[in-house]
């Protein structure tokens, strides 16, 4: 049966969530259109001649006994030139294209085309007459913006002889680039544009290790928990403890050439920000706009919940789009408790049994689908690309037991654990060194020995240490005071301060925002330098107050300040420090000769 023919009627609307009848010939996961004004939904359940449908539109006003139409597709996005820039509601409508035709809020059934059918793009066509297309081969590319280079591939479903191309020049986006005869002898159209269903991940030839950091720029990350390229992460914390501003850090920052920012259920304010903020925003390696890297999905608190729900999937489908060119995407979902509370809200109108805390009990599935369609791969046409997943979790009240926060790690590889006693104290980032952990680190450790310093899984290994004994002694610190503690524990202490304050501390705004790893590093070496060197000079009687007692030892908590390419004052820095320790090591043998005597 046609997909025009199929006709079903509404029986029950409860919210998102309507119930239709005559409905025997539809599929799972088809995605209809229901009633007059054409409101999309996608089947999630079937019942004989009934289903369940969740609606991505505003249900108000609908009627029981109102049409609905099968599409005789699967939930999908368009996927092609003229994504990268975009600003996309959950289900990938292009919101400013809405705003120009509708004003600020979503008229229920619009439908705008995703990309632009008529926008005309410049096309180097790389395939030729009587070449044999396979899956994911490139056979054009589009400067669509200064920053990327799009890649026309086959779809991962087309093989055989490519009997037609158009040249080189203008072609719409509704047209097609090249006619493959297939193997059943059938001539298929190779679009500019092709379509993808959301839920279905998108193959790849071969998964890779995760050995190759994904750079971000805060050292707290990079230095003490770092994540590779094609790895997931969660940062999980309370209210204003810093996940959004976190995750705009590593949006900005990391090295990625795409990144993908979902905006699920989150506060409309925050995706302003980011919206005003990217565009005025510099790639760091470039000049250029970021936002000529980024694709933003916005399904605020106040947009349909179920539409909630589907962001994620157009988010990470967008994202292996982008993968099989070749390229490492960064994907930023923000915030994954909100979109398990719109599970939570759909599975209850669907009256299905609840599990913990009310959340449905294939909660965990849906985590496992989502982060493991993150990695690093080789790509069907051959090209290494990845996507890292890194998503925010909003815990009530900063509980990291709850359902959603539990489940995520089992998933993921990285968790940086926001803390809110830091957030508290004005230390940002607020990822707390005890709670946090990052099971990457041995495998990128390589990278960071050729490509930094060979010492830098040794001085990471002895700065965790140190923030573990210096938890210990805050203990003692706080029942009895530090004066009574030996100079040891207390160059622990102080050691620990300087990590804190001079190395782990960093602004989002200003100079030291960001911080390759080589600036790190040499902070970090700084540091425990000093705690060695302090260390041997203890052991030999010297009192830690003398040694303390000096500008330069005050400046190793404002090293973060200087600029990384101001290697004079780094160096001059290491020779105060150098004169300073030798100095008093002179002083304090001489002491003790005269004791001698």
């Amino acid at each position: 049966m046609e997909a025009s023919a199929k006709r079903g009627l509404v029986t029950m609307v409860n919210g998102p969530v309507i119930k239709g009848s005559s409905m025997g010939s539809f599929g799972m996961r088809e995605m209809v259109y229901i009633g007059e004004r054409k409101l999309l939904g996608e089947i999630i359940r079937m019942d004989g001649q009934e289903a369940l449908i969740q609606v991505y539109d505003d249900t108000q006003g609908l009627k029981v006994g109102e049409v609905i139409e099968g599409s005789g597709q699967a939930l999908s996005v368009q996927l092609g030139p003229g994504l990268i820039g975009g600003f996309f509601d959950g289900i990938a409508r292009p919101l400013d294209k809405l705003m120009e035709r509708q004003g600020i809020y979503i008229m229920p059934g619009a439908d705008v085309p995703q990309t632009d059918p008529e926008k005309t793009w410049d096309v180097t066509v790389m395939a030729r007459k009587g070449d044999m297309a396979f899956p994911g081969m490139v056979i054009g590319e589009v400067q669509e913006t200064p920053l990327l280079k799009h890649r026309i591939m086959v779809p991962p479903n087309v093989e055989g002889e490519i009997v037609e191309v158009r040249p080189s020049g203008p072609v719409r986006s509704d047209q097609w680039l090249a006619l493959v005869k297939d193997t059943s002898g059938k001539e298929v159209e190779i679009p500019m544009v092709q379509r993808w269903p959301v839920r279905t991940p998108r193959p790849y030839r071969q998964r890779l290790l995760p050995n190759e950091p994904l750079v971000t720029g805060q050292r707290v990350i990079d230095g003490l928990f770092p994540i590779a390229k094609g790895g997931t992460a969660a940062i999980p914390g309370g209210f204003g403890t810093g996940k959004t501003v976190t995750q705009h850090q590593l949006a900005k920052w990391s090295e990625a050439q795409v990144v993908v920012y979902i905006g699920c259920g989150e506060r409309g304010n925050e995706m302003t920000d980011v919206l005003e903020e990217f565009p005025v925003l510099e790639d760091p390696r470039s000049g250029r706009p970021l936002m000529e890297r980024t694709i933003l999905i916005a399904n605020t608190s106040n947009m349909p919940v179920a539409a909630r729900e589907a962001s994620i999937y157009t988010g990470i489908t967008m994202a292996e789009y982008f993968r099989d060119m070749g390229y490492h995407v960064a994907l930023m979902a923000d915030s994954t408790s909100r979109w398990a509370e719109a599970l939570r809200e759909i599975s209850g109108r669907l009256e299905e049994i609840p599990a913990e805390e009310g959340f449905p009990a294939y909660l965990p599935t849906r985590l496992a689908e989502f982060y493991e369609r993150a990695g690093r791969v080789v790509t069907l046409g051959g090209e290494t690309g990845s996507i890292t997943i890194i998503g925010a979790v909003s815990p009530p009240g900063g509980d990291f037991t709850e359902p959603v926060t539990r489940h995520t790690k089992r998933y993921i590889r990285c968790f940086w654990g926001l803390d809110k006693s830091l957030a508290n104290a004005r230390h940002f980032p607020a990822i707390s060194w005890l709670d946090s952990y990052s099971e990457y680190a041995q495998e990128v450790e390589d990278w960071f020995a050729s490509q930094v310093d060979p010492r830098w899984g040794e001085l990471r290994n002895r700065a965790t240490q140190i923030l573990g004994e210096d938890n210990k002694i805050q203990q003692i610190i706080r029942l009895v005071g530090e004066d009574v503690l030996p100079d040891e524990q207390k160059l622990v202490a102080f050691t620990a301060f300087l990590l804190k304050n001079g190395y782990l501390q960093q602004s989002a705004f200003g100079p030291d925002a960001y911080s390759p790893p080589s600036k790190g590093f040499a902070i970090l070496e700084r540091i425990l330098y000093f705690h060695d060197r302090c260390e041997g000079l203890i052991k030999k009687g010297v009192p830690l107050s003398l040694l303390k007692d000096h500008e330069s030892v005050d400046a190793m908590a404002h090293l973060r300040e200087l600029q990384p390419d101001d290697v004079r004052a780094f160096e001059e820095h290491k020779r105060s420090l150098d004169s300073h320790i030798e100095r008093v090591a002179r002083e304090r043998t001489a002491v003790a000769r005269e004791e001698t005597r």
